[in-house]
């Protein structure tokens, strides 16, 4: 690839002409929750490696992967929960709050581990 530089004079200074190349990496997937809180913490925690994604062009890529990841994830997580601590579907019917508060904690508990193996690291 043959790449030349090009330059635009602005006063008595010459300006190089740079842009980003567009990544078009998976362009149909909307990023959710766990892309975007990995977005905002590479931006204020890990400001170099965030710029060298964006310069090279992989950021997207790293972005949807970590939320593709983090979905199955917590999937998997929530399945493994449940099946080591089922919960008795008629709790839901006779004590909801009861229900919503424990499936809340196995939702809460899958979520910190997410967390502080692909988000926040």
């Amino acid at each position: 690839m043959n790449s030349k530089i090009t330059y635009h004079k602005e006063g008595d200074y010459y300006i190089p002409d740079l842009y980003l190349k567009k990544d078009n990496y998976k362009n149909d997937y909307q990023i959710g929750k766990y892309g975007d809180l990995r977005l905002q913490y590479l931006k204020k925690h890990k400001k170099v490696e965030y710029t060298i994604m964006l310069i090279d062009g992989t950021l997207r890529k790293h972005i949807v992967d970590t939320d593709i990841q983090a979905k199955e994830r917590f999937e998997i997580l929530m399945k493994r929960m449940l099946e080591k601590n089922p919960i008795d579907e008629n709790l839901k019917d006779t004590d909801p709050l009861k229900w919503t508060g424990i499936m809340n904690n196995y939702k809460h508990s899958a979520e910190e581990i997410i967390y502080s193996d692909l988000i926040y690291c």
